[in-house]
């Protein structure tokens, strides 16, 4: 459980780091000068690593395999993604986003059968 909550935590930082800038569409992101977008993302992509690297030391400790641990990543990071799409780029969820959704739950399904 503390690797799924690390993972969340750390699912939330890097989302706001890699798309925090382009909120408000494409004058908003053309006024924000690149090289201060960048420090700033690594800025907040530190707290990440800080939450991600732990995350992933525990979940092997506690026999968890590589693979799972990345594709585990990755469901997280797509819900982390689709809220933060909804709520802080205002944009809407389709189908689309709910299939792809479905397809990683089944790889999540995949790697942890037998487990």
């Amino acid at each position: 459980m503390t690797t799924v909550l690390l993972l969340v935590l750390s699912n939330l930082f890097m989302t706001t780091a890699w798309y925090w800038h382009v909120r408000g569409g494409a004058q908003a992101v053309e006024a924000r000068p690149l090289m201060l977008v960048i420090a700033i993302s690594w800025g907040i992509a530190l707290f990440e690593y800080c939450l991600a690297v732990p995350a992933n030391r525990i979940g092997t400790l506690n026999g968890w395999s590589a693979g799972q641990l990345k594709i585990a990543q990755e469901a997280i990071a797509l819900v982390v993604f689709g809220v933060f799409m909804v709520v802080v780029l205002k944009e809407p969820l389709h189908w689309r986003h709910l299939a792809a959704f479905a397809c990683i739950m089944a790889a999540v399904g995949f790697l942890f059968t037998g487990k």
